[in-house]
């Protein structure tokens, strides 16, 4: 690691020393939406953040929108199956992460601790950036926001721009992929209209020279888009629907591992729609207004049959949830602007359980259980938020303060009706201190916080690899988290860092129920009695040897410390990071690119238990791939080639080894 370091510390040192005048950096040169709710710079932002462009997500066409974080500097994707893919943020995941679309959230009341699937249910080719916002998010955008913010911007209809279709194909090697997808674009004068559709088929994931097919991890999965902009006087309708599903996607570790014959998600299923009104205006106290409602659906039914079995089981859960918003823009002055508004969210959450015989032809009767949540179990969640922004000559401050209260009520049958009403008071503040155009010194505070959802409170069944009980008592897991950062741009050499250290309080921990066993799996009740800490450093660079050519990289460690046990937190990323070339000219870009990670070792008893894991830990791993474009008249061909060295290796905490050596070639025909 040492030797690839010093290797490009000239290249480094280089490029920004060097002068020129017609290109510059792309790090730190976007403009944000996520950390304050309305357009920033990313240079004058006083919080860690990253941005993914549509040029960023087109240079690597990643398989899935998860695999589109892999490699980003602060976020480490783990890989429960092929299927899914869950991003760690400051060694966070799960349901202490918030996802959002679109200003929307994603996620919802059964969101659960730990590594989940959600975030693939987003189109990967619909997507105009992503947006992370590392430490931050719980003032912005309420409950689960302790590690960070993730939040995708789907592409709009270009007003004026006639009709245009996209056609889109792409194969991989060993049959791991085919895809086809068309979209059409018409673009009026006062109207805009998108609308897309894709099928994809991935076979069988094929790892490195020894880890070769893992079988069963092939799926299908098919989407669908439409989006319409409506001008009216001022202001600007957008409509939108949004349409995913994934079938038979196994579970591979838990046949592979756990004597399952069966053990999958089918389907996994998504649906928002939406309608948001926005109207710029010339009052400074109401600038801008935007106003945003929604229904959203997601669908996740799971199968499973054991090894030597007559029976299958088949799991659905249901959760639906509608959505009203509203945001004020406030123009004070040059100096002072604000935004402020009102979130409502409500799911309801539909869960049920049938066990029946295997064979179609049996005559036994099926079962109805009860499902893994509650049925009937409603989870409300409204707040008020306020966010303002000071300038003073090179000084810049920030701070915010938002309101929360939910109302949750679960239904359950064997522990009686919980009602609950937790409610949370959180802020936030930050300062910068900018240098001209070159330097931002900074300073950031932001409270968080995690209301209990039904996944805490009403989970009645296995999950992983041990048996969880309901509780009717608990209430939400805190968090102060601390950042000192400092931020550098030239035209020719742009670099970020970040200390940080978090501190978090009334975790909600699974405690093992002493004795009690439930098919053959043991028995955990939820409870708030941990306390941990995560800190660490992130650093990326970029910089320009010549107009045609840039070097860039980063790394980031993070080391969590549960203080109540007296142990390393659960699945904390190991040291990672990434160091590459790229060459542009006209129409053609070459980037080669090594990933890496260092052996993780520090592990909790929870890691040790994981059969995922095991007790020795995470090999450290190192591979390399190279990503190729070339866009010729209406036709773009993008061709990757990864793991050229044929690694065998796993993502810490996964369920599924890493691709082996492959080419993937895309197609897209624009006319």
């Amino acid at each position: 690691m040492k030797t690839l370091l010093l290797a490009f510390l000239p290249t480094i040192l280089f490029a920004q020393n060097k002068q020129s005048d017609s290109t510059k950096t792309e790090l730190l040169n976007e403009v944000v939406i996520t950390a304050n709710r309305s357009a920033n710079q990313e240079f004058q932002t006083p919080n860690s953040i990253k941005v993914l462009n549509k040029k960023y997500l087109k240079t690597y066409a990643s398989r899935t929108t998860p695999e589109a974080l892999m490699g980003v500097n602060g976020v480490f994707v783990q890989k429960t199956n092929h299927g899914g893919g869950s991003p760690f943020v400051r060694g966070l995941t799960g349901n202490q992460t918030l996802l959002l679309v679109d200003g929307i959230r994603l996620s919802n009341s059964t969101f659960r601790y730990g590594p989940n699937q959600y975030f693939n249910t987003i189109d990967p080719f619909s997507i105009e950036k992503i947006e992370v916002l590392k430490g931050a998010g719980s003032v912005q955008y309420g409950s689960d926001a302790l590690g960070g913010t993730i939040q995708v911007f789907t592409a709009d209809p270009v007003f004026g721009s006639r009709w245009k279709t996209n056609l889109l194909g792409r194969i991989a090697t060993q049959g791991m992929e085919q895809t086809a997808r068309a979209e059409v674009n018409y673009g009026g004068e006062n109207l805009a209209i998108s609308g897309s559709f894709g099928y994809r088929n991935f076979g069988d994931l094929v790892g490195g020279k020894l880890t070769g097919r893992q079988s069963p991890s092939g799926y299908d999965e098919q989407m669908g888009n439409l989006k319409a902009k409506l001008k009216l006087g001022r202001g600007i309708l957008t409509m939108a629907h949004q349409y995913f599903e994934a079938k038979d996607v196994p579970v591979y570790h838990k046949v592979v591992l756990e004597n399952f014959a069966i053990n999958e998600f089918q389907p996994q299923r998504r649906n928002l729609s939406y309608l948001k009104f926005n109207q710029i205006n010339d009052s400074k106290i109401v600038r801008d207004v935007s106003i945003t409602g929604s229904v959203q659906m997601t669908y996740e039914g799971r199968g499973s049959q054991k090894n030597g079995s007559v029976r299958f089981i088949q799991e659905t859960d249901k959760v639906y949830t509608k959505a009203l918003a509203g945001n004020i823009f406030s123009a004070f002055s040059d100096k002072w602007t604000a935004n402020s508004g009102i979130e409502i969210y409500h799911d309801l959450v539909r869960s049920s359980k049938v066990d029946r015989p295997a064979s179609i032809t049996s005559s036994s009767a099926p079962k109805i259980l009860r499902g893994l949540y509650p049925d009937n179990s409603t989870f409300l969640n409204y707040s008020v938020y306020s966010l303002h922004q000071f300038i003073q000559n090179q000084w810049q401050f920030s701070a915010g303060l938002r309101y929360n209260g939910f109302s949750i009520v679960v239904p359950d049958e064997t522990i009686g009706k919980t009602n609950l009403k937790p409610q949370a008071l959180v802020p936030n503040v930050s300062i910068a201190y900018l240098i001209g155009s070159k330097s931002n010194i900074y300073a950031s505070y932001n409270a968080g916080f995690r209301t209990p959802n039904i996944d805490d409170l009403g989970t009645l069944g296995i999950v992983d690899f041990r048996y969880e009980l309901p509780t009717n008592d608990l209430k939400p897991e805190k968090s102060n988290n601390y950042e000192l950062g400092y931020k550098f741009r030239t035209d020719r050499f742009s670099a970020t860092t970040a200390l940080y250290y978090s501190d978090l309080r009334d975790l909600i921990a699974r405690i093992k129920v002493p004795n009690q066993v439930i098919d053959n799996y043991s028995v955990y009740r939820k409870e708030n009695i941990e306390k941990a800490t995560i800190k660490g450093i992130e650093a990326e660079f970029e910089g320009l040897i010549s107009k045609e050519l840039k070097t860039y990289g980063g790394v980031s460690y993070t080391y969590g410390q549960n203080i109540t046990k007296n142990e390393p937190m659960r699945r904390m990323p190991p040291l990672n990071g990434r160091l590459g070339l790229e060459y542009r000219k006209k129409k053609f870009f070459l980037r080669p690119e090594l990933l890496f990670a260092a052996k993780q070792d520090r592990l909790a008893q929870g890691d040790k238990d994981d059969n995922r894991i095991g007790k020795n830990g995470t090999a450290a791993w190192q591979i390399l791939n190279i990503y190729s474009g070339y866009e010729y008249k209406c036709l773009n061909i993008s061709i990757s080639a990864q793991n050229l060295t044929n690694k065998d290796y796993r993502t810490h905490g996964s369920g599924i080894n890493g691709v082996g050596r492959s080419l993937w070639l895309t197609l897209n025909l624009e006319i």
